[in-house]
């Protein structure tokens, strides 16, 4: 069976200097698995590769989507497939690199195929839960009491998106799952790499840090207002509803700009949400099976790392020659 290689881990972690040496000794390209860098003008905030970096190794699923632009777990998966198969074709072995839970389980386990974004009904239960907070939990409870177990009341996107199923899908969202889409037909090998949290979490607010000094804050500006332009013609579309507005940096950023936040509280806020994301990537990693995990705490040479984990992966690719190219 042909092989995948993910490179998994927490956000802030180092996967994009490992996966970039990785490519470069399996003669291979990069398929992007974060949800976020999918969309074009979202760079220093989503911390994609550089453009020499993409120019360096050839990456997939970057600049894919505009930010006004609805995008789904299913449309990444019959995206990538053809990918998978080309690079095989040529005798090469993918990586995936990227911490989207849901992408990786889509890939290797399958989802559940349910009812495209409807933006005006999740506008208007948003309406509905800031008119009087609980309404939809409530709601979701009435209409599927099966699926409210597992999603916390004030989880308002799941919530949102667990509604939009039962009422615009053909079955309720807890059906729906018991359906599951095919995993991709690949031996996929998982490689994950974490550090402590005290230096995770230091990594990730320095990394906040020079996300504002690159000019996180025009780069916002900028995604707000070209986002503006493109849903004028429908009023009853708010920018802030786009999943890609949800983004950590860029929602506490728009909050700065619409003067409801001074800027330092907004970079604290965006320190604070990238520390329980990790948490959370951590939490939804314990669920995947198989994956080979490598504590690099202490370590931020690439090379170093990349020697650390590459006796696992050689002896799982049972591929003799990287263990010969590995010399820098």
């Amino acid at each position: 069976m042909n092989k995948v290689v993910i490179l998994l881990g927490p956000t802030g972690v180092g996967k994009t200097g490992v996966s970039l040496l990785l490519a470069k000794i399996l003669h291979t390209e990069i398929i992007n698995a974060d949800s976020m860098q999918i969309y074009r003008h979202m760079d220093i905030g989503t911390a994609k590769p550089s453009p020499g970096e993409r120019k360096d190794v050839k990456h997939h699923m970057i600049n894919i989507a505009d930010p006004w632009e609805t995008y789904s777990t299913g449309k990444y998966i019959a995206a990538v497939s053809p990918i998978f198969e080309n690079l095989h074709r040529q005798g090469e072995i993918p990586v995936v690199v990227g911490g989207t839970g849901l992408y990786i389980k889509a890939m290797t386990r399958g989802i559940f195929s349910g009812p495209s974004a409807d933006w005006r009904l999740r506008e208007e239960l948003l309406a509905m839960e800031q008119e009087e907070k609980g309404t939809l939990y409530d709601y979701l409870k009435a209409l599927d009491p099966v699926a409210i177990e597992k999603i916390t009341p004030n989880d308002t996107r799941r919530i949102i998106r667990a509604l939009e199923v039962c009422l615009k899908g053909s079955a309720k969202m807890s059906e729906m799952q018991q359906t599951l889409t095919q995993p991709l037909p690949y031996e996929f090998i998982k490689i994950g790499i974490t550090r402590v949290r005290k230096e995770l979490y230091r990594m990730i607010e320095e990394r906040v840090d020079g996300m504002v000094k690159a000019g996180l804050i025009e780069e916002v500006r900028k995604v707000i207002k070209m986002t503006e332009d493109a849903v004028a013609p429908s009023p009853h579309l708010a920018v802030s509803s786009f999943t890609s507005m949800q983004a950590i940096g860029y929602k506490e950023i728009a909050l700065h700009l619409r003067g409801e936040m001074p800027l330092a509280e907004s970079v604290i806020c965006i320190k604070k949400a990238s520390r329980r994301y990790a948490k959370r990537q951590f939490t939804w990693f314990r669920k995947e099976e198989n994956i080979h995990w490598f504590d690099i705490t202490g370590i931020t040479d690439h090379h170093e790392v990349l020697n650390t984990i590459y006796p696992v992966l050689s002896r799982m690719l049972r591929m003799e020659q990287i263990h010969q190219t590995l010399q820098y």
